[in-house]
């Protein structure tokens, strides 16, 4: 979800193809379809994400989806943690209130008749069903017991509860060992133990649930983590956490009545309805990531499946909870949310039993970390910012109805918010003001009059660029939109270049070898439009004027965009004079006459990535030489 969007100089935009993750990167909205083409070249783009890079700065909410997660909760339920009923419509304000909505008023029966039939729906439960809208990021809103909490704390019936972790009774922690084998699979684990915890049906269902909202959420379909649950009481530490070979790991899976080897497993989930979207992330590697305790009983094959012999039940007192990952910041996210929720069940509420875990290298490490951190920031930030006019106390005390414990230190207008083990979403001083306007009320703010006066008007680069782009094509050239990162070699090797010389601005942890830097330039995107195009009648002609990305010590953010013009002939016998004319009309278009000195001229040049003698410098007053060549 879009919250904050600030242009620091130039705007720009990439392009990535649609659900694509490219490491370290995130996506914010969807836009059109690849790129069209008025003389039906197909295009390798399938579909894209617009992500501001290089000169924009963003604020925004860690959503991993365009669409936020819906909780599904029973109205019963609700209204009893919540401590009274409510009408359909004061509950729809109430969620409107705390930045939810109420998307659906349904029943399973109404559920299963609309999509499976009438005849499907018969016996299928009437109870009432809340089908509530929450922010992506707000993954502690995912299950009953933190919704409920939330609107507790919201409407001052509760205060907010800390979480504690605690040592054992007995003194020894439980131990969850990692081996250097998992270094080829998934390598981080995280651990803790809820102790004297009671179940119901409902607490039950609740605790599944968050766990696959997780799974689909933060987790991104278990490939960044994994959440396992075990009974404690059935299995015994320490507990290894190594990989094997598939056909060295045997073991009996939940809710089968034998036992299986992890090869077979892969195929017998292959037509699972559920499973199967999960068997892509550890099927290609020699080694899968297995969980043993000290008997070398199999605990879980993550991500795929636990063992049967440890599935918790309604009985279950103890609860030892797993969480592998790729990514050990969203697994100690993820630990902490599911102990955070449900340990208000335990003995003594709100506490949790901490595990030890030790890394290949012998380091120890102790979780959940149940952090709380604080920060600091100024009434007169949230009070300008949100466009309202209140005291220091006030602005703590809104934010307190947030879950997020504040005072006014006294310092001036200085106010100390404590953020909790729950509120990851808190990142910014912007977070904690937007916490700030939800609980004073959107609606409650007053309307006022800008202090000056705009008229919008479209970014003039753009607006130049949209106007190139249709005399272009009607001179017959077909626009391409290609992928604005891409692999090293495509603009380095492939273009008899050395990556250092390029300036390339580097994606850390790359998805893959294809989206490894920010494009420098546009060549390499077009000379692959025309591999995958080859079938394609000839002369092919195309185009692309779109922004590449470059290091820049002098900006803020030590890269900035720059609008660039590329256009390449294909033909079967050579045709210089065609790219020739596209930039006589080009520079015509851009009002810069044919003339050394005062206007434009072209001179032989000489670059590695073209034939000798086949290369032109195209030298203009005012702007750095860009290359024009002959055909390859």
């Amino acid at each position: 979800m879009l919250r904050t969007l600030m242009p620091r100089g130039k705007p720009g935009h990439e392009e990535l193809s649609a659900g694509d993750d490219v490491g370290d990167l995130s996506f914010i909205q969807p836009v059109s379809n690849g790129w069209t083409s008025q003389s039906g070249v197909k295009g390798t783009v399938s579909g894209s994400y617009n992500r501001l890079v290089g000169s924009f700065f963003i604020v925004c909410w860690r959503g991993l989806a365009a669409n936020m997660p819906t909780v599904g909760v029973r109205r019963e339920l609700l209204f009893k943690a919540l401590g009274r009923a409510y009408t359909d419509e004061e509950f729809d304000e109430l969620c409107f209130e705390y930045g939810l909505e109420l998307d659906e008023i349904t029943s399973e029966k109404e559920i299963i008749s609309r999509e499976q039939g009438d005849s499907k729906a018969a016996g299928a439960s009437d109870v009432i069903l809340y089908k509530i809208d929450v922010p992506a990021n707000r993954y502690d809103l995912l299950c009953l017991e933190g919704l409920a909490r939330g609107l507790q704390v919201f409407k001052n019936k509760l205060e907010a509860p800390r979480y504690r972790r605690v040592r054992p009774v007995s003194g020894e922690s439980q131990k969850l060992i990692i081996t250097k084998e998992t270094e080829a699979v998934r390598r981080h684990a995280v651990a803790a133990v809820l102790r004297n915890i009671t179940f119901t049906q409902e607490r039950y269902d609740s605790f599944i649930e968050l766990q696959e909202k997780l799974h689909q959420n933060v987790c991104r379909k278990r490939s960044l983590v994994a959440i396992g649950t075990h009974d404690l009481d059935t299995i015994s530490g320490p507990f290894t956490y190594t990989a094997k070979p598939p056909g060295d790991i045997s073991f009996k899976p939940l809710n089968q009545s034998q036992e299986f080897t992890a090869t077979q497993l892969m195929s017998l989930y292959k037509t699972d309805s559920h499973l199967r979207h999960y068997l892509h992330i550890i099927e290609d590697k020699p080694v899968y990531p297995v969980i043993y305790d000290s008997n070398g009983i199999v605990l879980s094959m993550p991500p795929i499946i636990n063992g049967d012999h440890s599935k918790i039940t309604l009985k279950t007192r103890n609860v030892f909870i797993e969480c592998t990952a790729t990514d050990l910041n969203k697994a100690k996210i993820v630990l902490d949310m599911m102990v955070t929720m449900f340990s208000e069940y335990c003995l003594q509420p709100f506490t949790v039993e901490e595990a030890e875990v030790v890394y290949p290298d012998g380091k120890a490490c102790i979780y959940p970390e149940l952090a709380y951190r604080k920060e600091k920031l100024s009434s007169e930030f949230i009070n300008r910012k949100v466009g309202i006019n209140e005291s220091t106390e006030k602005i703590a005390q809104l934010l307190t109805r947030m879950c997020l414990r504040s005072r006014a230190t006294g310092v001036g207008d200085e106010i100390e918010v404590e953020i909790p083990p729950t509120r990851s979403d808190v990142i910014h001083a912007c977070d904690i003001m937007e916490d700030a306007a939800i609980a004073y009320g959107f609606n409650n703010i007053i309307r006022t009059t800008p202090h000056t006066y705009t008229v919008a008007n479209q970014f003039p680069l753009n607006k130049l660029t949209e106007l190139l782009r249709q005399d272009l094509a009607a001179a017959g050239f077909t626009e391409a939109l290609n992928f604005a990162l891409c692999s090293q070699e495509d603009i380095a090797d492939k273009l008899g270049k050395k990556i250092s010389e390029t300036r390339a601005v580097h994606i850390s942890n790359p998805k893959t070898a294809e989206f490894q830097v920010a494009r420098t330039t546009l060549l390499p995107g077009l000379l692959k439009t025309i591999a995958a195009n080859r079938k394609m009648p000839l002369p092919l002609k195309l185009f692309e004027i779109s922004d590449v990305v470059l290091k820049d010590e002098t900006k803020d953010v030590g890269a900035r965009n720059s609008r660039r013009f590329c256009a390449i002939y294909y033909n079967k016998s050579p045709g210089f004079e065609v790219i020739h004319g596209l930039l006589d009309r080009t520079m015509q278009l851009l009002e810069v006459k044919s003339a050394r000195g005062d206007g434009y001229h072209i001179q032989a040049a000489d670059d590695n990535t073209f034939f000798p003698g086949r290369c032109a410098e195209i030298r203009a007053s005012r702007s750095p030489p860009p290359r024009c060549n002959q055909p390859l």
